[in-house]
């Protein structure tokens, strides 16, 4: 942490099909809320909230992104400043899943990061609550282990296992933050943020 004690901000970014979940993911975790009405992100959202990491106070800003193909021009302004990213796909669809690649190297490419092999991906499997299950946990997790990614799953309709995969992605992107941002002098990550009263889903980045 600073030497002022202000929180950490750290950038989580969701990124994967259309459809999987993702807006549904965040709420669960940071509003505790779930909704049967699907409304497909337009252009970006993202929810703030703080957590305790390893002695510091992280104050985690998650965003939400299109899955669409109209919608990935946005990638450049978002990407950039992440320090965690969750690959998010639906494990009753292997569509969903084998698009995770192109998301990866897509984020890699546009997000530009630092020290791009070990940048840290977490991925997520949702909807596991569905009985008609397409992707085992063990195809994803050998999936992961080949790119070197964690992997979560769970369900964001009946709040299982939500929590666990954000934890995690404040652990490792406070790692990356203090690789990156504290041991280079007069560095500074540059974040999509976006002013008090600017309406959701637009930004000006």
């Amino acid at each position: 942490m600073s030497e002022d004690k202000r929180p950490v901000t750290l950038k989580i970014i969701l990124i994967g099909n259309s459809g999987v979940g993702k807006s549904s993911i965040m709420n669960r975790y940071v509003n505790h809320r779930f909704t049967n009405m699907y409304r497909a992100t337009v252009g970006t959202d993202f929810l703030s909230k703080s957590v305790h990491i390893d002695g510091d106070w992280v104050s985690l800003q998650i965003w939400d992104t299109a899955g669409t193909e109209r919608f990935q021009s946005l990638g450049t302004p978002l990407y950039r400043g992440s320090h965690c990213c969750l690959l998010v796909f639906d494990v009753t669809s292997t569509a969903t899943f084998s698009a995770l690649d192109v998301w990866r190297k897509e984020f890699l490419v546009q997000g530009e990061p630092e020290d791009p092999s070990n940048f840290p991906f977490l991925v997520l499997g949702n909807k596991t609550d569905l009985g008609n299950r397409e992707v085992s946990r063990r195809k994803a997790q050998q999936w992961c282990e080949e790119i070197g990614a964690e992997y979560f799953e769970g369900s964001a309709k009946e709040d299982v296992d939500m929590e666990k995969p954000f934890v995690r992605a404040a652990e490792r992107g406070l790692q990356e933050y203090k690789k990156h941002t504290l041991e280079n002098t007069g560095h500074f990550q540059i974040t999509c943020e976006q002013p008090r009263g600017t309406p959701r889903n637009t930004c000006e980045c």
